[in-house]
């Protein structure tokens, strides 16, 4: 027999409420915490007395159904958030989904899961794949803090990782997210370790080779140390934060695309991770091979071209170290199922003349159009990538991928291509024959006469970052020197441009401690032995 005295369901918004002493209500704070999600709440709040919550306690934060995890802060000023309110930060508002003003609801959280296998890693013990798998798990679901990112990114750092512990986290990191299937049986995707400024070549390949007709949906990043990414250089020709449905539209019809990845939910925990490996500087092999190889078969590739590039400034500095980290590119990729191609590149200088988004756009442009002052090194490395990525086709013989590249590029039809996708994914206003650029200039000169026999990758990125790049798409540098070239005293190495004055005074005061360029003899030149 039922009750007569039957509850009347409660909505989510209602039991938040309830759930809540005086009724604490949501208000966004508008503070970036770059993935961590953050709670603030008043000192005098009768919550945060009652709870008996310290500042950087795990809490768990409730609106409207929807629950996450987040650290707190405790603060003083009302102005920043209310004695009956809740304050949640950027990234953690945006997860709960609820207007300003939602009632909402904090109580303490429990520890994550995966707690007692991260403590086993700090003390330096080898884990199993349910241990990663449990770890990557809470990483993407935001439960763990910057302290224990931290934790877990210096203990995989310190007792670097074997090869099978490596498998073990790239294939837990696949599995936190979605991963896109595009219907098709051979899917190519190129990437690059990084560390080379100018690197533009992935602007190059995706046209020539979905001009061959194989499939090669590009989602890239933006940047985040060097002066611009594959994102932030094609966000000057064309829209790149494009809704995912629409983006499938525009493979299915071009066979290609270059557009930012961060709305695919591709691998989400590594970009958790990389919030704290990148102010760190830790850059381990192992979490190196996890990061790309996950994110690439997240993204459906079945076929990927690695670069390794190699140089006294690249990541890399050695054959010795770029062959090891190949051997483990290739055991993960293996036991993933992804055909791998790893080509060891020049890395001693950076790649092209633009060192910024318009600049680089520029360069792009210049050798999709086959215009004569195209840098080409840049042209060059592009057919050589695009050569081995046209040849995973079983029509393509080996060793002709690069003439059908280079016939592509020079009748225009990748030039056509480039247009078709640009037009797809929404047409920026941009003339690359005369670029917007930064009207504020600084021209850095040869200290002496001789050769050039050094640029110092590092720097130069440095000197583009200061002078704006990527957030001024117009700033940065613009070379006109290479390793090998001869120079007089007051011949220009590089000129500097900025979009305003405090960005140029910075820009300036690097370049006049180290700009960058060795001038000497040319037998000082250094030599590297590498596949192209």
């Amino acid at each position: 027999m039922q009750s007569t005295s039957a509850e009347t369901p409660t909505s989510p918004a209602a039991a938040d409420a309830q759930a809540v002493p005086g009724g604490l209500v949501l208000r966004r704070v508008a503070i970036d915490t770059y993935h961590e999600n953050v709670a603030y709440l008043h000192r005098d709040c009768a919550v945060y007395r009652a709870e008996g919550f310290q500042a950087l306690s795990k809490v768990q934060v409730r609106a409207n159904g929807r629950t996450i995890l987040a650290t707190l802060n405790v603060v003083d000023d009302t102005s920043i958030v209310g004695c009956d309110e809740l304050g949640v930060s950027e990234d953690a508002f945006a997860q709960l989904q609820v207007p300003n003003g939602h009632p909402a609801s904090v109580s303490q959280a429990e520890p994550p899961e995966s707690i007692p296998a991260l403590f086993r890693k700090i003390n330096g013990e080898r884990l199993g794949q349910q241990d990663f798998r449990a770890i990557v798990r809470d990483i993407a679901g935001r439960r763990y803090s910057k302290i224990e990112l931290t934790a877990f990114v210096v203990a995989c750092n310190r007792s670097e990782l074997d090869r099978e512990e490596v498998y073990f986290l790239t294939e837990a990191m696949i599995a936190s997210g979605r991963k896109l299937d595009w219907h098709e049986p051979l899917v190519v995707d190129k990437h690059c370790i990084g560390g080379i400024p100018g690197n533009r070549t992935s602007m190059l390949l995706v046209p020539i080779v979905a001009a061959y007709g194989l499939v090669f949906p590009k989602t890239s990043s933006r940047a985040i140390t060097s002066p611009a990414g594959t994102a932030d250089t094609m966000e000057v020709l064309a829209n790149v934060e494009l809704p995912f449905d629409h983006l499938t539209e525009i493979v299915r019809e071009q066979r290609g695309c270059l557009a930012w990845g961060g709305t695919a939910d591709l691998s989400p925990a590594d970009d958790v991770l990389i919030s704290v490996e990148r102010p760190l500087a830790i850059d381990s092999p192992g979490q190196m091979v996890a990061s790309i190889l996950s994110k690439k078969i997240a993204a459906g590739a079945t076929h990927l071209v690695l670069d390794i590039p190699i140089g006294p400034t690249a990541k890399v500095r050695s054959m010795p170290e770029a062959q090891k980290l190949r051997r483990l590119f290739e055991y993960v990729a293996q036991r993933l199922r992804l055909s791998l191609d790893v080509v060891i590149t020049d890395g001693r200088q950076p790649i092209g003349c633009g060192v910024g988004p318009v600049l680089e756009a520029r360069d792009v442009m210049q050798v999709l159009a086959n215009d004569p002052a195209a840098p080409a090194d840049l042209r060059q490395k592009t057919l050589q990538l695009a050569g081995r990525l046209i040849e995973c086709s079983p029509d393509v013989r080996g060793g002709t991928g690069y003439a059908i590249a280079r016939d592509i590029l020079e009748s225009g039809r990748a030039l056509a291509r480039m247009e078709a996708i640009v037009r797809a994914q929404g047409r920026k206003a941009f003339d690359w024959m005369h670029p917007a650029l930064g009207p504020l200039t600084l021209d850095v000169c040869a200290p002496a006469s001789g050769v050039v026999t050094g640029i110092d990758n590092f720097q130069i990125a440095q000197i583009a970052r200061l002078a704006g790049a990527p957030k001024v798409q117009g700033a940065g540098l613009d070379l006109q020197r290479k390793l090998g070239d001869e120079v007089k005293e007051g011949d220009l190495l590089y000129r500097v441009y900025a979009g305003y004055p405090a960005d140029l005074a910075f820009a300036r005061q690097a370049a006049e401690r180290h700009s960058g360029y060795r001038i000497g003899l040319a037998e000082d030149v250094p030599q590297v032995f590498v596949e192209f």
